[in-house]
């Protein structure tokens, strides 16, 4: 193919006919099979040559053929990442261990508290959980669950959590708003205690 021919074709719409939805979500399927993080309409349009509405549609299509298969396509950190179905986690499992391995009481405890509570500094987290959390913090950033969202304009001028894409990645969801809502615990003889 010469120059110019290449130039061209970059240059047309690969689906420039309304008839064309099965190829779009073909190519849309091949994205997202070989990403290795969520893709966002936005970046698969731009790789495609199409509008994003385009490609919102054909994802859901997709999403609806999958359902009740080995892969399913789920919506994670605002954007399209295949998962595999929750019932064959644990063959999987047994084939690739997670990059992440499992996380510890305090670990999981520290970053509820960052989740439900950030923006948060080191202190605050410490005082919530009435133990040093520096090193279960430290351990949070490296595994890139949270992240430095800002600080604090006092003095001092401390670091402010919060949770990260990746954080959304690992637990499968697609925004904070997923997180499930916190209940209420009233202990006896205690006022009301929220996390």
């Amino acid at each position: 193919m010469c120059e110019n021919d290449a130039k061209e074709l970059q240059e047309q719409s690969l689906f420039p006919a309304a008839g064309e939805e099965k190829e779009l979500r073909c190519a849309v399927e091949s994205l997202l099979f070989v990403a290795a993080e969520p893709l966002s309409n936005a970046q698969m349009a731009e790789v495609i040559g199409v509008k994003a509405q385009q490609v919102e549609a054909a994802a859901r299509a997709l999403m609806e053929e999958y359902e009740g298969r080995g892969l399913l396509l789920r919506r994670i950190a605002g954007g399209w990442q295949f998962v595999t179905a929750p019932r064959f986690v644990s063959l999987v499992e047994k084939l690739y261990r997670p990059k992440y391995q499992q996380l510890s009481a305090a670990a999981m405890e520290t970053l509820a508290i960052i989740a439900y509570k950030q923006p948060i500094t080191r202190a605050e987290v410490s005082e919530i959980r009435q133990v040093d959390s520096d090193g279960v913090i430290t351990t949070l950033l490296e595994k890139k669950l949270v992240a430095e969202v800002g600080r604090l304009a006092g003095p001092g001028r401390a670091i402010l959590y919060g949770t990260s894409d990746d954080f959304l990645s690992f637990f499968g969801i697609d925004s904070l708003a997923d997180l499930p809502e916190l209940k209420k615990e009233e202990l006896p003889g205690t006022a009301e205690i929220v996390l």
